[in-house]
């Protein structure tokens, strides 16, 4: 009689969707189900999901991946999901409210007299990182301050990967890399007394959940659950981790000094340091991994893929398909004609490896001979160029590894690799973080002895791009050129957001008179 397979299930819950996908226990991907999230926002800069629905949404993708399995046996569930907010749940295990998420902006000016008064301080000097207003601590004393029963009610924090295996389980848990955005200290790996004492948010300290390692098992699938999924009851479910550190796991980035990046909509860049000590940065997140005091270091640049399809279609090109627009790049020798582009594009300025909230894109170096391939090629080698300043930043040996949309174009890997001088190493397969989180739940099952051999065991065909020493010869001129013209710049970048905001308002009201005058004659 044939053995049924065993399978892996990983869950990743992002802002707008949740996807469970089904991996063998060598990592390969047999189903993949999604469903849609909606974020409902509010002129008061509230940004908020229903964790209800979220739920629902999950059991959806899981069930459907279930049907799609067959007689497959899994042997074990991990989870990651979106990070930071406020995920409130009273002491009956229900939502108090709709979670308040990570991208929520009520908190700002709360935020701003922390900055003054010296609680955002403490906040970075327990966890490490910069505060933000979606950031816990801020945002629930926003909330709380909206509506004063909220603590009274609470009965715990649980962040949306926390709160979908408390749902398939029944236990309140959470890791090192969730609890680094609360109140941990990522030096100590332990909660802040002084933090608490710091905010005055003492009555906080028991309703946050207990911390445990991420390859741990966080509980069992409970029977009720597991019959409305059609699944066995008692199916190992591990803690996980946030999103950006289950890509890293996913990425096979797990020792000192390695790093990893994701290319997307925004950027991320994280390296992994033997302690907190050796953090580089005053603006990088800082993580504790739970692989003893090691920690990762993130910077999420602002400088993404938006930038390569705003000139596709500046150009004229929207309808040629990638493959065309990559050749059309690629035809021009590096260096882009001496023209360079800073990609800046990002309506909302810069955040990594410097905050200007009125950055903007630009060309340097045109003249009337400057060819559209010339400029489309710049822009490949602008953000190559953003992304190693990052890389500089943060310190990172050895390769680097990375995932996301934007790795999809060897053009940009190529160049990647030429410009920061390290081998790049693209993973071939895509659902980077749920195949972290897979490989975290191979060590909770006991499948995998520990996290390194999991990690090799799951890991899918990669695509390797090796540095050109000539090119990165004359890509660190250009280097060097992008990061001075730059900082010239700076300084200017106020002045011309002004600019621009004067030259809309100014197309408005011409709109509006046109549209008058049209009225007036019609009349």
């Amino acid at each position: 009689m044939q053995s049924r397979s065993r399978l892996i299930l990983g869950i990743d819950a992002g802002t707008t969707s949740v996807k469970t996908v089904a991996f063998t226990l060598d990592g390969q991907i047999v189903s993949v189900a999604r469903s849609s999230l909606h974020t409902e926002r509010r002129h008061d800069g509230a940004a908020e999901a229903d964790m209800d629905r979220l739920w629902e949404a999950t059991v959806s993708t899981i069930i459907d991946v279930v049907a799609a399995i067959g007689d497959a046996d899994v042997a074990a569930i991990g989870i990651t999901g979106q990070g930071d907010g406020a995920w409130l749940v009273g002491e009956n295990g229900l939502p108090l409210r709709p979670a308040a998420l990570w991208l929520d902006g009520r908190a700002h000016e709360r935020l701003e007299r922390w900055q003054a008064d010296g609680r955002a301080a403490a906040v970075h000097e327990a966890t490490g990182s910069p505060l933000f207003a979606g950031a816990l601590p801020v945002l629930v004393e926003e909330l709380a301050a909206a509506d004063p029963q909220l603590l009274v009610a609470l009965g715990t924090q649980l962040n949306c990967k926390d709160w979908l295996r408390y749902q398939l389980t029944g236990v309140i848990a959470t890791d090192p890399s969730e609890a680094s955005r609360t109140y941990l200290d990522t030096g100590t790996g332990r909660y802040s007394e002084a933090l608490f004492a710091a905010l005055g948010h003492e009555r906080m300290r028991d309703h946050l959940p207990e911390v445990r390692s991420p390859e741990a098992v966080g509980g069992v699938l409970d029977a009720q659950v597991a019959g409305a999924l059609g699944l066995p009851a008692g199916i190992p479910v591990a803690v996980g981790m946030v999103d950006t550190a289950a890509a890293g796991v996913g990425l096979g980035a797990i020792g000192d000094g390695q790093g990893y990046a994701i290319l997307g909509t925004t950027g991320f860049v994280g390296v992994n340091h033997a302690a907190r000590d050796a953090v580089r940065t005053d603006i990088s997140i800082v993580l504790s991994t739970g692989r003893g005091t090691q920690v990762l270091e993130s910077l999420a640049p602002m400088t993404g893929t938006p930038n390569l399809d705003w000139v596709r279609d500046g150009l004229g090109l929207s309808e040629r398909p990638w493959s065309e627009i990559e050749a059309l790049a690629a035809a021009v020798p590096p260096g882009s004609g001496g023209v360079i582009y800073l990609p800046y594009g990002s309506p909302s300025g810069e955040r990594a490896p410097f905050m200007a909230p009125d950055a903007s894109a630009s060309w340097l170096g045109m003249s009337v001979t400057t060819e559209p391939g010339q400029l489309l090629r710049s822009v490949y080698e602008g953000l190559a160029y953003a992304l190693t300043e990052c890389l500089d930043e943060l310190g990172l040996t050895g390769n680097l590894l990375i995932c996301g949309g934007g790795s999809d174009s060897d053009l940009l890997c190529e160049i990647l690799a030429d410009v920061s001088g390290y081998e790049i190493v693209r993973q071939n397969e895509p659902e980077v973080g749920a195949r972290g989180v897979a490989t975290l739940a191979l060590v909770a099952a006991g499948i995998a002895p520990d996290l390194a051999t999991a990690v090799a065991g799951m890991a899918p065909p990669s695509s390797v791009f090796t540095p050109n020493p000539g090119r990165h010869a004359l890509y660190r001129s250009g280097y060097r050129t992008f990061i001075a013209a730059r900082d010239a710049l700076r300084p200017h970048w106020t002045e011309l957001r002004r600019l621009r905001r004067d030259a809309e308002t100014a197309a408005e009201t011409a709109a509006d008179t046109a549209a008058e005058t049209t009225t007036v004659h019609d009349a």
